[in-house]
C-alpha cells in the first residue's frame, strides 16, 4: 500500500514509522487511521525488522483526534470511529514487535492514547501531553480512559483526565508516563540507540517478553506467573536459546536465527 499520511523509513533491522499529516497537527482521522492499521500489519509480519519507533512530522507527535471531522458526527458514528480507533491502538500493543514512540510535540487526546499503546516513551523537553477531551464534551475515545489509569495509577489518570490539562515532559517523567526526556534534536538519536540495544537481543525472546507482560498484566498473579512458565518454556525449543546460550560459554556476540 502507498500511504499518504506516512514515512515509513529503515535503519537497518529498525523501522521508523513517521505521522506525515503536518498541516493538520498529525491529528487522527478515518483514512489516517486505515494507514497506519496497514502499515502495522506490514511492520509485524516483516521478520527483518526487531523494533518500531513511532514519531510525528512538525510540530507535533499526533495533536489529537480530528475535531473537524469528529463534530459532524452522531452517536453511531462517534461509536465507528471509537472502535476504529482503539482497534489500530489495539493492534500496535500487540505487535509482536517493541515499539517505542518518540514524542516530539503534543500528544494530545489519541495521540496521548497512541503513545500509551507503545512499549516505551521518549519525549522531547518541549512535548505537551494529555487528555483535553472533556473540554471537547466528549470522553477520552482511542482507549485513554484504559491505558492511563494502567500505567499511571487510577488517581493521576482521573486527574489529567477531569481537568484536560496538558502536562510538560518533565511532569509525565515524574508520575511515569514516559521513560526518558531528552532535548528535541536528541530525540531520534535516543529513541535509536534505545532501539539499536534492543535489536541486539533474540527476537523470540524479545517477542515472548513483550506477551508475558502484556497477557500478564491483564489478569491475577498466579494466572499470569503460569503465562511466563509456558512462554519461558517456549523459549527452549529455539536455536535461538542454544545460539545464546553457546555464544555466552564462547565469548562471542549471539548471531540470532529468528527462529
Amino acid at each position: 500500500m502507498e500511504f499518504k499520511m506516512l514515512i515509513i523509513e529503515r535503519v537497518d533491522n529498525i523501522a521508523v514509522l513517521k505521522i506525515n499529516r503536518p498541516d493538520a497537527m498529525n491529528s487522527l482521522n478515518n483514512e489516517l487511521l486505515n494507514e497506519l492499521n496497514c502499515a502495522l500489519e506490514q511492520i509485524d509480519s516483516d521478520e527483518q525488522i526487531r523494533v518500531l519507533i513511532i514519531t510525528g512530522e512538525g510540530r507535533a507527535f499526533v495533536a489529537g483526534a480530528d475535531i473537524e471531522q469528529m463534530s459532524t458526527m452522531n452517536v453511531q458514528q462517534g461509536k465507528e470511529f471509537g472502535v476504529q480507533g482503539s482497534a489500530v491502538f489495539r493492534k500496535l500493543e500487540n505487535i509482536s514487535k517493541p515499539v517505542i514512540a518518540a514524542i516530539n510535540g503534543f500528544a494530545l487526546g489519541g495521540g496521548c492514547e497512541l503513545a500509551l499503546a507503545c512499549d516505551i516513551r521518549i519525549a522531547s523537553n518541549k512535548a505537551k501531553i494529555g487528555q483535553p477531551e472533556v473540554g471537547l464534551g466528549i470522553t477520552p475515545g482511542f482507549s485513554g480512559t484504559q491505558r492511563l489509569p494502567r500505567l499511571v495509577g487510577e488517581g493521576k489518570a482521573k486527574e489529567l483526565i477531569y481537568t484536560a490539562k496538558a502536562i510538560t515532559a518533565e511532569e509525565a517523567l515524574a508520575i511515569g508516563l514516559v521513560n526518558k526526556v531528552v532535548e528535541p534534536q536528541e530525540l531520534l538519536n535516543a529513541a535509536m540507540q534505545m532501539a539499536k540495544t534492543i535489536a541486539q537481543n533474540a527476537p523470540i525472546a524479545l517477542k515472548l517478553s513483550k506477551e508475558a507482560i502484556n497477557r500478564g498484566m491483564q489478569t491475577d498473579i498466579d494466572s499470569s506467573i503460569a503465562i511466563e512458565n509456558n512462554l519461558f518454556a517456549l523459549c527452549f525449543g529455539t536455536q535461538d536459546q542454544k545460539e545464546g546460550m553457546k555464544a555466552f560459554f564462547e565469548k562471542r556476540p549471539p548471531e540470532w536465527k529468528n527462529q
